[in-house]
């Protein structure tokens, strides 16, 4: 059954990138809304977008008028007032971090579906139930998660002041996709850089007084497990620089929160850390590009069809 996808410009702070170029609305299953101005960061008019077919809305109609609305990153508080029983609500909804809140207080009461579309494990949430989406390729996306390793680690040295030379340590953790964007953002500046996988932990907290910068490319899924602990902070030097370009506030590394593009770089124990969790948007006409390219191939042409199919695959329920 055709459903209409609604867009809506992502309100969270700093954010500029656009989910859908007009190029990319072609062969799609589903009609497209979006909400007036939506590709306006990218220099894009509605008209473009009424060229190729889609409608354009005001926000509170695409949320009166389409089960299934697109946001980029979460939903924010201003938003909620428009919610509507059983939509559905695709993104970076992040239902097991910084979106569970919004998840179990605004989505299981009425009755909303979730998609998170995580590069790795992207999986769509309705009431206490979890379903994979395993039609969507595992890595799907990951050249926004090369440009957020790219963009972090550059913006954090930036805001902290801190320009890497032929003397200046650093860690890597992990060899995914934003800690290669990482490697390359540093490797520039030629300094020493060690780079330690989960196998190889032990080497790094070994060594982990000697470095200047710390960067963390590790998601850590599991509430209450750090990688560097509250005990392993105050074994840093005072001046390092952790950057968390995983961005898991609080769970990769113990007591950090959030920053945002005006204020990137804030302590805990008196160390330094930047965890900025829509990063790529700092690139944000060229991961715009990547995310429209991926999504409408796995996302907006197939989207409808697939999560009604998952609900129907007891299958795939695994909590």
């Amino acid at each position: 059954m055709k459903k209409t996808i609604g867009f809506i410009k992502p309100n969270y702070p700093g954010e500029k990138r656009v989910a859908i170029l007009p190029q990319d609305i072609k062969d799609l299953e589903n009609d497209i809304a979006i909400e007036g101005g939506f590709g306006l960061e990218m220099g894009i008019p509605d008209q473009d977008y009424l060229d190729k077919g889609a409608q354009v809305m005001s926000r509170a109609d695409i949320f009166a008028k389409c089960d299934y609305i697109f946001s980029l990153k979460l939903l924010q508080p201003s938003d909620y007032q428009y919610l509507r029983k059983g939509q559905t609500i695709i993104g970076w909804t992040h239902p097991y971090g910084s979106g569970r809140p919004f998840y179990e207080n605004e989505c299981i009461p009425r009755d909303i579906k979730v998609v998170d579309l995580d590069n790795i494990t992207p999986r769509l949430f309705y009431h206490h139930h979890v379903y994979d989406l395993d039609y969507i390729p595992r890595n799907f996306i990951y050249q926004n998660s090369v440009i957020a390793g790219f963009s972090s680690t550059y913006h954090a040295l930036m805001a902290y002041g801190k320009m890497p030379t032929h003397s200046t340590k650093i860690a890597i953790l992990s060899s995914g996709n934003v800690s290669q964007g990482a490697f390359k953002a540093v490797s520039a500046f030629n300094p020493t850089i060690r780079m330690f996988y989960r196998k190889t932990m032990n080497e790094f907290y070994a060594t982990i007084s000697e470095y200047d910068v710390i960067i963390n490319g590790i998601q850590v899924d599991q509430p209450g497990i750090n990688i560097i602990s509250k005990d392993q902070l105050a074994m840093l030097k005072k001046s390092c620089l952790i950057i968390d370009a995983a961005a898991h506030q609080g769970r990769a590394i113990y007591g950090t929160k959030f920053t945002y593009i005006d204020a990137p770089i804030a302590y805990t124990e008196g160390i330094a850390y930047y965890c900025l969790s829509n990063s790529p948007s700092l690139f944000y006409k060229t991961a715009s590009i990547e995310i429209s390219k991926a999504f409408s191939k796995y996302i907006y042409q197939p989207s409808v069809s697939h999560i009604l199919a998952c609900l129907d695959k007891a299958g795939h329920l695994y909590e």
